[in-house]
């Protein structure tokens, strides 16, 4: 699935089985909890942390899913087009970053 894909089909769902979008501000709490939940599960996987036993059945993709959708509905919601906006991201991260990687001692 391209990314375009994705944001027509994420707003099919939104529009048939989600009835509606939440406003562009419940849609960013949304999206806070769910990187939040991923931060929980890198936590413990490969941080210090241990897992608790309401953890035990914790699913990394899936998570990160709930944060693409999230992502991917404030994007419907603003107008933006994510494939365009990565595009243009990467190219500014090209130009920007173009020996500045290279030259870190602290990456060799």
């Amino acid at each position: 699935m391209t990314i375009n894909e994705a944001q027509e089909t994420v707003d099919r769902w939104i529009k048939t089985t989600g009835i509606r979008y939440f406003n562009e501000l419940t849609n960013t709490a949304i999206l806070m909890e769910e990187v939040g939940e991923v931060a929980r599960i890198m936590s413990r996987k490969y941080g210090e942390q241990s897992f608790k036993k309401s953890d035990e059945e914790v699913n990394l993709a899936d998570e990160m899913a709930d944060v693409m959708f999230v992502l991917i509905c404030l994007a419907n919601q603003t107008g933006i087009n994510l494939t365009d906006a990565l595009e243009k991201n990467l190219e500014k991260k090209s130009i920007r970053d173009a020996d500045r990687h290279k030259n870190n001692e602290k990456l060799k």
